[in-house]
């Protein structure tokens, strides 16, 4: 059995603790990992910090040019990348770019994609004001070692939209993958060290007690931190401790609202895929629909056909465009939502039984005859399942899509663009797609409002996330 280990100032370290980590379709243990002590934590901070200031004093030119040697890492790995995340995490290989199966193929497209536009973007200097007595100039100046957690679901994707602008920055990074998908994240870091000075990129691994040493560190400057509400605020109670500035982003119960005009059968693959990417462990999927009474049951039987259409399995194997729930907590928490809706009078249109056998296996689940309030609609479930509510009136949608604390993303979905909008401009959520979901771009900014979180990552706005401002104010003579 291989023990992998993590990167600390550019050399391999190992620790005494160690945990198995597990493919979520056969329940093979892949490797050990190792459990980050105290002071590993602490050893990887400090030499994340010895490494900042030479870091972010390189002409910006020469980490331009190292981000850009990144992406050429990662595209030469790709197979390798891909296969780790599909045995992992669990999605099937899929394809690679826009137009394909979005499975681990994508997700290491991705990679070196969110590499590649970090690395193409300036952070020029702002004129704040000018006049015949002032100038007044705004600097981006980096934060110093910004702490990265990154979740399971999207385990490599998630990591580099942490770091890659973050060292492009002039920031060194600590970074601690999720316990559930550690491997394949670890890979990915090593290789990324490979090419960047000792010290810029550091990994801890562990559970949730290894995270909590990391965010508690009073040399971290920044933390970055994908994942639940409840974890979530945990770390920002850490970090009021050290007065630490956070980027959150905490999941969301996205809403997608198909109005009176709408098409089914022309809008049935986008809004299959903005609800089951990824099995729906997506933040921005779209985990309940609201349509009204005149299009319900013609949603239902596309979305249903394309839900049974689907070959499910081992991600590994040809042909298979669904994998399995990554881990059982996650597992348990959608068969219990789901049996929960069924005793409430919900109708169960397809799927809804575990598939039994090896592996985390859930069907694609469809539910109906059922109302905001329910567990299964008001919970982010955050797997295969998507209930489909009523509506009567656009307000009435509207206000449904608003009552819950999240806010990340929502979508609206009509053949009248200028309705859409409208509409689109009245829901509270942090982006509002239009005949698409969790359509995400390297170049828009994206992050959560409500109990979705702060802070955008993405784009110029996000390498400004990653950069505090420094003014600098001259007197004219």
């Amino acid at each position: 059995m291989k023990t992998f280990d993590n990167i600390v100032n550019g050399s391999a370290v190992g620790s005494t603790r160690t945990f198995e980590s597990k493919n979520p379709a056969t329940g093979e243990v892949l490797g050990l990992v190792p459990h980050s002590s105290a002071e590993q934590v602490a050893q990887a901070v400090a030499a994340a910090k010895a490494a900042q200031p030479a870091w972010a004093a390189r002409p910006d030119a020469e980490r331009k040019a190292l981000m850009m040697k990144v992406a050429e890492t990662i595209k030469a790995n790709a197979d390798y990348l891909a296969n780790w995340v599909t045995r992992e995490q669990g999605k099937p290989l899929g394809g690679v770019g826009p137009d394909q199966v979005p499975g681990a193929r994508f997700e290491v497209w991705g990679c070196e994609v969110w590499t590649q536009v970090p690395a193409s973007l300036d952070l020029p200097v702002d004129l704040a004001f000018e006049d015949d007595t002032r100038r007044d100039e705004i600097h981006r100046k980096p934060f110093g070692v910004v702490a990265a957690i990154a979740p399971w679901n999207w385990p490599l994707l998630i990591a580099i939209w942490q770091v890659i602008p973050s060292i492009r920055a002039g920031n060194t990074v600590v970074l601690k993958p999720s316990e559930y998908t550690s491997i394949g994240t670890l890979e990915m870091m090593k290789l990324i060290a490979e090419v960047l000075p000792p010290g810029v990129v550091n990994t801890v691994s562990g559970p949730g007690d290894v995270g909590a040493l990391l965010v508690d560190n009073p040399d971290v400057d920044k933390i970055m931190f994908t994942g639940s509400g409840a974890t979530g605020a945990r770390i920002a109670a850490a970090a009021a401790k050290h007065l630490t500035p956070t980027t959150m982003e905490l999941g969301g119960n996205d809403a997608a609202i198909m109005l009176p005009d709408a098409d089914p059968k022309a809008m049935a693959m986008g809004l299959f895929w903005g609800a089951f990417i990824n099995m729906g462990q997506t933040c921005a999927c779209a985990k309940r629909l609201y349509v009204p009474d005149s299009l319900h049951d013609a949603v239902v039987a596309e979305l249903k056909g394309l839900a049974e259409a689907m070959p499910m399995g081992n991600g590994l194997d040809d042909g298979v465009v669904m994998g399995p729930i990554q881990n059982r907590m996650q597992f348990d928490k959608v068969v219990s939502l789901v049996d929960k809706a069924r005793a409430g009078g919900a109708t169960i249109v397809c799927g809804g039984q575990p598939k039994g056998g090896a592996g985390n296996f859930y069907p694609l689940t469809i539910v109906t005859d059922i109302a905001d309030g329910a567990a299964l609609v008001d919970e982010e479930q955050f797997g295969p399942v998507l209930p489909i509510i009523k509506y009567k009136d656009v307000d009435s949608a509207i206000a449904s899509a608003n009552r819950l604390d999240a806010g990340l993303g929502a979508s609206v979905w009509s053949t009248d663009i200028a309705k859409a909008k409208e509409v689109a401009s009245r829901i509270q959520a942090g982006t509002v797609w239009i005949n698409q979901h969790g359509m995400i771009h390297p170049m828009v900014p994206f992050g959560g409002v409500k109990g979705s979180g702060w802070g955008v990552e993405f784009g110029v706005d996000g390498l400004k996330a990653v950069t505090q401002p420094q003014v600098i104010s001259i007197k004219k003579a």
